[in-house]
């Protein structure tokens, strides 16, 4: 005999409480309530003021340290949960991974990304990571010589009369080019377009920043976008065209070497599907590297005690452009402040627990309803004092000299959706930043004014990253 709606109801909230019972949860600590209780029109407006002035994540340290590691925020709609206790996070990212998916990031970013790794949950992603992993293998993360011929391209655009030049321009430049030729098995070359006078290259970088902010925008508005829906992404045809310039005469990739739209090509010809998994790889490798050079350049330029060190272990070469195993044995080249994504989050699909947050101490499991968003700060997580000592906050490669970190640091993600290109990420930075300490003696700072945040799915400056750069 079916249940009733009544029945339904209460056998879900039965199983709620065996949940609770079974795990010791208590109510959560903290709750962060908006002056609006219904919609929380009050914390969206906050929101959008915070992301039009950069102060987001400026926000998210300030609300960690009042509420706590683990609050709620309640509306008469939903409830979210926001965290930066890594073991928290650790239990959505891998201990419960089958309880959090992404949910609503579909609808915020589909018009962009359609369904594609960063989109996807269930089958979907695993299938779009098979695609996506071969690329990754050591062999090819090894070979470097695409990197040192896309540099020496950045290299010609870098003024050597020591005017002011912005590298995080640059930067983004460098990692489409570079992801293009790593993935598509050409370049799409925008640093040689901008050297010959040619914006097509930055032009495809504006639209698809532009339509990065457009999904962000739906994120914190939320339900409100159902209504306000407008992303103008029309640009992401301009993909496919990398597809079809990929010919015989223009091909100079051996046909032995694994390249992925190639592979992609075998398994699909279906448009949807090619558009989605090529947008996919290229926001990751493009944005996630630049965001870190240009943020790691930022605060480099105003420390010349750290230039100093960089050049003193890059002495080592003996000026050779490095290779992957040298860099790997480049300790202090690695150190890094800003996390490239560093706010993310995960709706519960089932009644789940996190380990942390409830009770008087906050020390208690809590428990959390099925449809919850979890949102995590990486950003708060990785300056809380009491892992990373007082001067948490500050740049000091010298700290990673000692300290080994569990999951209270993931500059990367973490669990299953671990970013499967990391190596690549890191290697690529690394290279950049060693081959920039090998050609100039010294940088410096032509921004006066402080870091601030440009927040789309990636983090950099907003003012970009303005230096003057002296030849060694």
């Amino acid at each position: 005999m079916a249940l009733s709606k009544s029945q339904l109801v209460q056998a879900v909230l039965a199983i709620g409480t065996i949940i609770k019972l079974k795990n010791g949860c208590q109510p959560i600590r903290n709750s962060a309530q908006p002056k609006n209780p219904f919609f929380g029109l009050d914390r969206k407006m906050q929101m959008n003021r915070h992301a039009k002035n950069g102060t987001t994540l400026k926000d998210s340290l300030e609300r960690d340290r009042v509420y706590g590691p683990t609050f709620a925020m309640d509306t008469f709609t939903n409830r979210t949960i926001i965290t930066s206790d890594p073991y928290n996070i650790k239990t959505i990212l891998s201990v419960r991974f089958h309880d959090f998916g992404l949910s609503d990031r579909q609808f915020a970013l589909g018009p962009l990304l359609g369904h594609g790794i960063f989109t996807s949950d269930g089958d979907r992603w695993h299938k779009s990571r098979s695609l996506i992993r071969p690329n990754f293998i050591r062999e090819q993360i090894a070979d470097l010589e695409a990197f040192e011929r896309h540099f020496q391209t950045m290299l010609s655009l870098i003024p050597r009369d020591e005017s002011t030049v912005d590298l995080q321009d640059l930067f983004f430049c460098f990692t489409i080019d570079s992801a293009t030729e790593f993935l598509f098995g050409h370049s799409v070359e925008s640093l040689e377009g901008k050297r010959q006078g040619n914006e097509a290259g930055s032009a495809f970088a504006e639209a698809f920043n532009y339509a990065q902010e457009d999904g962000v925008r739906l994120f914190r508005l939320g339900y409100i976008a159902r209504i306000l829906k407008d992303c103008r992404a029309k640009f992401v045809d301009a993909a496919i065209q990398l597809r079809c310039a990929q010919d015989e005469e223009k091909a100079s990739v051996d046909d032995r070497k694994y390249v992925f739209l190639k592979e992609l090509a075998k398994q699909t010809t279906d448009r949807v599907v090619l558009r989605d998994e090529l947008l996919n790889v290229l926001l990751a490798g493009r944005d996630t590297t630049a965001s870190l050079l240009a943020n790691m350049l930022f605060i480099l330029a105003r420390r010349p005690d750290v230039w100093a060190k960089l050049r003193a272990e890059v002495a080592g070469l003996g000026g050779e452009v490095p290779t992957y195993e040298t860099l790997r044995n480049l300790k202090y080249v690695n150190a890094r402040l800003y996390p490239v994504v560093p706010l993310n989050g995960r709706f519960a699909h089932n009644d789940t627990v996190l380990p942390r947050g409830g009770g008087l101490d906050g020390q208690s499991p809590i428990f959390v309803h099925k449809g919850t968003f979890v949102a995590y700060s990486v950003y708060a997580m990785h300056r809380r004092k009491e892992f990373y000592g007082e001067d948490a906050n500050d740049f000091k490669p010298e700290r990673w000299e000692t300290l080994r970190m569990g999951w209270e640091y993931l500059p990367l993600n973490g669990g299953p959706r671990i970013c499967v290109g990391q190596q690549y990420a890191l290697t690529e930075a690394s290279f950049v930043a060693t081959r920039l300490v090998q050609e100039f003696e010294r940088i410096e700072s032509r921004d006066p004014g402080p870091w601030v945040e440009n927040l789309t799915l990636t983090v950099c400056s907003r003012n970009g990253t303005k230096v003057g750069l002296y030849a060694a």
